[in-house]
């Protein structure tokens, strides 16, 4: 398991964590607040019985001072007292714009009723009255804290996430620029070397045709060169031959991988395609996604290449029918660390998706994968 497997485990494991503690606390609270819930509903159906009492006393007898507390007691719950005919009699605890707004509690009443259903009050003639009512603003606030409470909470955690990232994104960027300013120095040494020894080759005329293919894999080290002091610093980018660069990098990888390796070009290689470009970096691109392909295929195979222009969109697809790639590792291929080789450090795609994203402003992305067959990876480019 990687540095990167072990990282997206963790990440999974605290998500799932705090997805039970939401669930936890949710679930506690909407039970307190059923709880609750259902003693409001015994203190109004109290309220409703003492309004019964209360009708059944006489004028001239004593009412009963407990019938007079319960009923002045409910200061927290929105009533609507309505008669048989649907009429409004009486309301408790409604606030009001005006003290007759009808219309208003008609649009109470019609909540109450979705709400709860009604505590009928019998009276000793017959006739009914219904009290509706809806929970209390306390009862309210009770159901929607744990929400609010999870939104704030989740809030807080993606800042400090975002922070968190940032800084370990800066980190990063200056361990790349660090690494790869350290390697472009250590190979400049080398370099200037074998050009000495290819002048002097020159010198004792020795074979031309050998002097001139190492003159080429020096002049190849001096581009790797210039491409790793590029990382770290803003790249220039010049209006340039998108076919002209893809000829150019299939042309040099060719001559130099299996010749069981086809590369097929699905543009116009005679053609012109002008977008911004840093030529040094995005063959560098190319390099490394062929690269990859040849490996997936185990040196053996086709690669497929191919260019579609969209308004202001390039897409350039490279397809391999090399071992595939599962769904579940689309994104964690491009991570740093992640690779499937024995082999490597697994910078690769990492650097690729560097280049293509941070230096020239586009995308890239596997577009589609099926293990045993085929892979495709998408670059989408500003034109």
């Amino acid at each position: 398991m990687n540095v990167y497997s072990r990282k997206q485990k963790l990440k999974t494991g605290l998500f799932i964590l705090a997805v039970f503690l939401g669930a936890g606390i949710i679930f506690y609270t909407n039970n307190l607040v059923k709880e609750i819930s259902k003693q409001e509903r015994k203190r109004i159906e109290i309220w409703a019985e003492s309004i019964r009492e209360f009708s059944r006393i006489g004028l001239d007898e004593k009412v009963s001072p407990t019938v007079y507390k319960i009923l002045g007691e409910n200061k927290t719950i929105p009533v609507i007292l309505v008669g048989e005919n649907g009429e409004i009699t009486d309301h408790r605890n409604i606030k009001m714009k005006t003290a007759n707004d009808s219309l208003y509690l008609r649009r109470q009443l019609k909540i109450m009723k979705e709400q709860h259903e009604p505590i009928v009050i019998e009276y000793d003639g017959g006739h009914k009255n219904y009290v509706f009512y809806k929970d209390s603003s306390l009862l309210t606030a009770l159901f929607y804290y744990p929400y609010i409470l999870v939104v704030i909470v989740s809030f807080f955690i993606g800042i400090a996430y975002w922070a968190f990232s940032s800084s370990r994104k800066a980190e990063e960027n200056q361990l790349w620029a660090g690494l790869s300013k350290e390697t472009a120095h250590q190979l400049g040494t080398p370099i200037s070397s074998l050009v000495a020894w290819i002048e002097l080759l020159k010198l004792k005329n020795e074979d031309k045709k050998l002097i001139e293919e190492v003159e080429k894999d020096v002049k190849r080290l001096e581009t790797i060169t210039e491409r790793f002091s590029g990382i770290g610093s803003t790249p220039v980018l010049m209006r340039m031959n998108l076919f002209k660069i893809l000829v150019n990098s299939v042309s040099y990888l060719q001559a130099r991988t299996s010749k069981n390796v086809k590369y097929i070009l699905n543009f116009d290689k005679e053609g012109e395609l002008l977008i911004p470009l840093n030529e040094s970096l995005f063959e560098w691109v190319i390099e490394n996604m062929c690269k990859n392909a040849v490996d997936a295929m185990q040196g053996k195979g086709k690669i497929i290449i191919s260019v579609e222009e969209r308004k202001d969109k390039v897409f350039i697809d490279i397809k391999d029918f090399g071992k595939g790639i599962p769904k579940t590792q689309f994104k964690t291929v491009f991570k740093p660390g992640f690779t499937t080789k024995k082999r490597g450090w697994g910078l690769g795609l990492s650097l690729v998706k560097r280049i293509v994203e941070t230096y020239h402003s586009g995308k890239i992305f596997v577009k589609s994968s099926e293990p045993g067959k085929e892979t495709t990876f998408r670059i989408v480019l500003n034109k």
